[in-house]
């Protein structure tokens, strides 16, 4: 007893004394505390001849190139478990989170603030999103149905699978896949909308097209990733957080997970984690990448991409450099969880007396009648349906902690200015967002590329207030703070 209270007082007087970090103390190796992880993926393929979502149509299924899933993980540092959710998917609604949700507290008793739902935004799979997207749904379709159940039943999997783990984290960079896709253009450029008006920015111009400027905006090539691992060194799962966009098979109307699920295969082999028992999950989030895309629109094409080739390229080079800091990641035993959640209430965007009447001229023409701008149908009935939405939405803000590594999750689809201004503000050293999380509900872009207008801001494509964003920043940066590692103390 005396050698233990001796040990515990140098241990305080280490700490007074600054030789050694609250963090590295809590890190110390305890016989009383265990680390624990464990991962599952559940199959959420839709079935052919559904409608496949992603583009301005919405063509039936034809052929699937490969399986869809639900990838699962579950953390648990004896007193906290947080649980991560990637599905396949270009986005959830919030109620089928939720609901998912409801049967997983029910069964395992994890609360829900611990538990991030996100979905990849690949383009091509059905939808599990509502109707109404600022609304919630009276009931589910057949798919939202079976998407809840397989959830809900590959968390409770990755809890039986649950064993003493070790968990590390690293960063690298990928800068070669990641440009801004929003450009300004030369003076009398023509950049209609389909509200009758003009921009100042566009996206995708065109590739190599001699009226663009310049990027609107920024990219973020950082890639973040966190590894658990069994304690003899069997890999568990890998959780990537990527700030690019989805790149498609580019083959037609097929069922995929885009390069989200390739670089899932490719970072399991590559660990050499085939076959395992458990099986090892591979995930990639997306991160801020609602501006962002892979493709470099001041060049013109130099070559004609075969399909599923562009996707496996981009996928490779991210596994690439992934594994790559894999090999240099420090494993921990044991690591603090923690998690904070908060509802955030925003406004709706509504439309003026002047875009409703637009809206109606609009909808009064002939189809074919010449038109103003191509998609002015489109979002003339999307003007329409935003007039008899709610006046708010609520939606959910997660913060995640492990250790010194910090996770945010956005129900949008976010600006990467959005995810730099967590980084640079964060009071953790290492952090990385995911967007469409715990629901999805539109584009997130920030006030100052409002004032620039462009696609991704247009009514109907973005929904909430134009000071959504520095209202979720806001809400984060707070988050984050009431979690502050003891390791990175408040600036004085």
């Amino acid at each position: 007893m005396k050698i233990k209270l001796f040990v515990i007082v140098a241990l305080i007087f280490a700490i007074t004394e600054g030789t050694v970090s609250v963090s590295e103390a809590s890190a110390q190796p305890s016989a009383a505390r265990e680390f624990k992880a464990g991962a599952a993926a559940s199959n959420i393929t839709p079935p052919l001849d559904e409608p496949i979502i992603g583009g301005w149509g919405s063509p039936p299924g034809e052929h699937i190139h490969d399986e869809l899933y639900a990838r699962c993980l579950v953390l648990d540092d004896g007193r906290t478990k947080l649980v991560f959710v990637m599905v396949d998917s270009l986005g959830m609604s919030r109620d089928v989170f939720d609901a998912a949700k409801r049967i997983i507290h029910e069964k395992t008793g994890i609360p829900v603030e611990n538990m991030l739902m996100a979905a990849t935004h690949t383009h091509s799979s059905i939808s599990a999103r509502s109707p109404r997207n600022a609304q919630s749904a009276e009931s589910f379709s057949n798919y939202q149905d079976f998407v809840i159940r397989r959830i809900a039943d590959g968390v409770r999997r990755a809890l039986n699978n649950l064993e003493p783990a070790r968990i590390g984290w690293g960063r690298t960079e990928e800068p070669t896949q990641v440009f801004n896709r929003r450009y300004y253009m030369k003076p009398g450029t023509p950049t209609p909308n389909p509200f009758g008006g003009t921009d100042k920015a566009v996206m995708n111009p065109g590739r190599g097209n001699p009226n663009i400027l310049k990027a609107a905006g920024p990219t973020d090539p950082e890639i973040v990733f966190f590894s658990v691992q069994s304690k003899d060194g069997r890999p568990i799962a890998l959780l990537a957080n990527y700030s690019l966009h989805y790149v498609g098979p580019s083959a037609g109307p097929v069922i995929s997970a885009d390069y989200f699920g390739v670089f899932s295969d490719l970072i399991q082999q590559m660990l050499n984690a085939d076959r395992l028992n458990p099986p090892f999950v591979g995930m990639l989030s997306n991160g801020t990448s609602g501006d962002i895309n892979n493709i470099p629109w001041l060049k013109k094409p130099d070559k004609r991409w075969s399909p599923y080739e562009k996707m496996t390229q981009v996928a490779t080079l991210v596994a690439e450099a992934v594994y790559r800091a894999h090999q240099r990641i420090e494993f921990h035993d044991w690591m603090e969880l923690d998690a904070r959640q908060k509802e955030l209430e925003l406004a709706v965007r509504k439309p003026t007396e002047e875009q409703l009447a637009y809206a109606r001229k609009i909808l009064d023409k002939p189809e074919d009648a010449p038109k103003y701008h191509r998609h002015e149908r489109v979002y003339a009935n999307r003007v329409l349906d935003l007039d008899k939405s709610p006046d708010a939405i609520s939606v959910v803000l997660q913060a995640f902690r492990i250790g010194d590594l910090s996770i945010c999750a956005i129900p949008f689809e976010v600006f990467v200015e959005i995810g730099l201004e967590l980084k640079q503000k964060s009071p953790f050293s290492r952090i990385f967002t995911i967007s469409h999380a715990n629901g999805s509900s539109g584009y997130l872009p920030t006030f100052a590329q409002h004032e620039l207008g462009g696609y991704e801001t247009w009514l109907g494509t973005n929904r909430v207030e134009f000071h959504a964003a520095d209202k979720i920043v806001t809400s984060l940066l707070a988050m984050l703070d009431q979690m502050r590692s003891p390791k990175e103390p408040a600036e004085k």
